[in-house]
């Protein structure tokens, strides 16, 4: 991880949930914000270890991995610049409950956990804001729970690819197996039939880790319903977070 130079919380790829702040509240925040860069596949939190720092994303993409036995994973959520990493420091929680891996090297804001669970205390549009993400958050691990019981691994990767591209903005991206492997909580082999399935409806170009969606709306007409659950939950947390 390094340090970069200031970032900029109106930049097209700027953190949405810090935008989001009145003016006067995220100038008060600023000062405790520290921009550093991350990297692919760099582990930021491990379940039950301290989290030390909160981190809000700007164009890094941070995958949260349930985690049984110390080796079986399952994603249940990601954290793009539309929120953070670690608020459930606020609501008490001193350690990580997810393994959370950067998935797509970039920049992000970081603030010292205990000087966040201070600002937060007394700031109450952080509080409204990070309810509303919160509540996304369970919504998002929820479902995926749900899509990972009952739903077929080429819908589950077909709503995953959907979501990464939502959360990055971009239609082309670098998944390799191993790491879609980890995230759906299956085999390689398994994600090579269902990207191959994919691949030939001409729905996705994948080779050597990078993806490329041809057909957005085939994608989803591939993908099951959960897609369109996660998607709106998160658009609705965004647009009410200060009605």
């Amino acid at each position: 991880m390094n340090h970069v130079s200031a970032v900029e919380f109106d930049h097209p790829n700027g953190n949405q949930l810090l935008a989001a702040l009145p003016h006067s509240d995220l100038a008060r925040l600023s000062p405790l914000l520290e921009p550093v860069q991350v990297e692919v596949g760099e582990v930021l939190y491990e379940p039950a270890e301290p989290v030390r720092h909160i981190y809000f994303p700007h164009d890094s993409l941070i995958s949260l991995l349930g985690v049984a036995e110390g080796r079986m994973t399952l994603e249940v959520g990601l954290v793009g610049r539309e929120g953070m990493l670690g608020a459930t420091v606020a609501l008490g929680h001193d350690t990580a409950q997810t393994r959370a891996i950067v998935q797509r090297a970039g920049c992000a804001s970081r603030m010292d956990s205990a000087k966040f669970r201070t600002e937060f205390a007394r700031n109450p549009a952080l509080q409204r804001v990070l309810y509303r993400y919160t509540d996304t958050l369970l919504a998002q691990a929820i479902q995926i729970a749900v899509c990972s019981r009952f739903h077929v691994l080429e819908a589950r990767l077909a709503r995953s690819l959907l979501i990464t591209r939502d959360r990055l903005k971009s239609d082309k991206f670098h998944l390799t197996h191993e790491f879609l492997a980890h995230a759906l909580g299956v085999r390689r082999v398994g994600v090579t039939k269902a990207a191959s399935a994919l691949q030939q409806q001409g729905l996705i170009i994948y080779s050597r880790g990078n993806i490329e969606i041809l057909d957005v709306q085939g994608l989803a007409a591939a993908s099951c319903k959960c897609y369109e659950i996660v998607k709106e939950a998160g658009a609705s947390a965004l647009s009410t977070a200060f009605v």
